[in-house]
């Protein structure tokens, strides 16, 4: 096995390898030896860089925010300058995502569904990034609403939550049914139909 002078060679590769099997078979299914054997790194080294499963995968839970979160960003450079047409692209961006992977579904729903009960710490994380996302759209759904391009009677922060846990629901439909369909439907009825003033 070819050692590396890059320390931040084996956790990346590590993370890569977590993220890759949790999104394949899930937290509980996916051990450690696995994760090694895909990392191609001898199953010590794993303690040498996390010191457990469980802090393991709230660190791949992390990777995975930033990555969204990043994600988040540059669909918004692209973005039409209209709120409402921003929030369209955004979630268009996402919708293409998941075509192309194969609608493996979204590792924070994933893990809420399997983990929340069993770690605190992966509660934690998961919390946080829900909030994160949820506060980047109250955002943009704010500035909709001063555009009067969205409905006001509702607080901003409570149609971002329900979007996303729309949007969730929909994403684990679209991981049963394979197929992006539920995406687009949940953006159509929410952006085009429910948020209308």
């Amino acid at each position: 096995m070819a050692r590396t002078a890059d320390p931040t060679d084996i956790p990346r590769r590590l993370s890569d390898a977590g993220y890759a099997l949790f999104q394949l078979q899930g937290y509980n299914a996916t051990g450690i030896q696995q994760i090694t054997d895909k990392a191609g790194v001898p199953k010590g080294s794993f303690y040498n860089h996390f010191d457990s499963k469980e802090a393991f995968a709230a660190q791949i839970l992390r990777n995975y925010a930033k990555w969204t979160g990043d994600a988040w960003s540059a669909a918004l450079k692209d973005a039409p300058p209209t709120p409402v047409a921003a929030i369209h692209h955004v979630f268009g961006q996402f919708i293409q995502h998941h075509d192309r992977t194969g609608c493996q579904g979204c590792l924070v729903g994933n893990f809420a569904a399997e983990v929340v009960e069993a770690s605190e710490t992966c509660r934690a994380v998961l919390s946080d990034v829900l909030r994160d996302w949820r506060d980047r759209l109250a955002a943009l759904i704010l500035a909709a609403q001063q555009a009067g391009e969205v409905r006001d009677d509702v607080d901003a922060q409570a149609l971002a939550n329900f979007f996303w846990d729309a949007w969730e629901g929909a994403v684990l439909r679209s991981k049963v049914e394979h197929s992006v369909r539920p995406l687009h439907e949940v953006r159509h009825l929410l952006l085009d139909k429910f948020f209308l003033p």
